[in-house]
């Protein structure tokens, strides 16, 4: 799986409240790869996707490419992080999907109007661009997001939790966008928690917690013996362990 990579973490340790979250990580995402990230809770799978983003520092390690120009990279973060009581529309929160691109002070002309409406119509939203994001299900916005993602034209896709408290249309609509993305030889790494849903569509998975258990095939590294290892290591977790000596902020 490291004949091709993308991204390839060369013992990479990530901090977060003075304990690291990932802890000695190597490995290599390759270029098109659709990967889902599995682990019990507090595993790191997050705080690893905010690395590569490149919103926490590395404590120890390297992410490789260390650095990624914000065209070449999409991030969903949880829908809970993010504010919807903003007074914004469906269509304006889509447009956003641009201004990596043209800036905040580009022109948005209407040929970047029509794309973020047929961005909308691809997630069946299209009726919905008027209206306040506040006033949506989480689904709903959550379709918002998806749009305003293919907008970004990105060739690294990092989706944290992306189908958490929606519904089963939606899940499976949104699915098939992942994997569309996925035959466009985007690279696709999502934090997912419903491993039949990894094997129904995930190829690759990276199991961890903090540290890699199984990194490869999905149907290798989903094992009863993987997935045991990996809740024993999260239950064995120390809180009185040395602290790190880099602070995430």
């Amino acid at each position: 799986m490291t004949m091709n990579p993308a991204i390839r973490l060369d013992d990479l340790t990530v901090c977060y409240n003075r304990h690291p979250a990932v802890h000695h990580l190597s490995g290599a995402f390759n270029h098109g790869s659709l990967t889902a990230i599995v682990g019990p809770n507090g595993a790191g799978k997050s705080t690893l996707l905010k690395a590569i983003m490149g919103l926490l520092p590395v404590t120890t390690g390297r992410i490789d490419p260390a650095v990624l120009t914000p065209t070449d990279i999409a991030y969903l973060p949880q829908q809970a992080q993010i504010d919807r009581q903003f007074p914004i529309t469906v269509l304006d929160v889509v447009l956003l999907g641009h201004w990596q691109r043209i800036g905040v002070l580009g022109a948005m002309t209407s040929a970047l109007k029509t794309q973020a409406i047929e961005a909308l119509a691809a997630v069946e939203l299209v009726d919905f661009q008027r209206r306040p994001i506040r006033t949506l299900s989480a689904g709903q916005f959550q379709r918002v997001l998806f749009a305003r993602m293919l907008l970004q034209d990105a060739r690294l896709i990092l989706l944290d939790e992306p189908f958490t408290a929606i519904d089963a249309r939606t899940t499976a609509d949104l699915i098939t966008v992942v994997r569309a993305w996925h035959d466009q030889q985007r690279t696709v790494i999502a934090v997912l928690h419903d491993l039949d849903q990894v094997r129904a569509h995930f190829p690759e998975t990276l199991l961890m917690a903090r540290s890699r258990i199984a990194w490869g095939q999905t149907a290798q590294v989903l094992t009863a013996e993987h997935l045991q290892q990996a809740r024993e290591m999260a239950e064995a977790w120390d809180e009185q362990a040395r602290l790190c000596a880099v602070q995430a902020p």
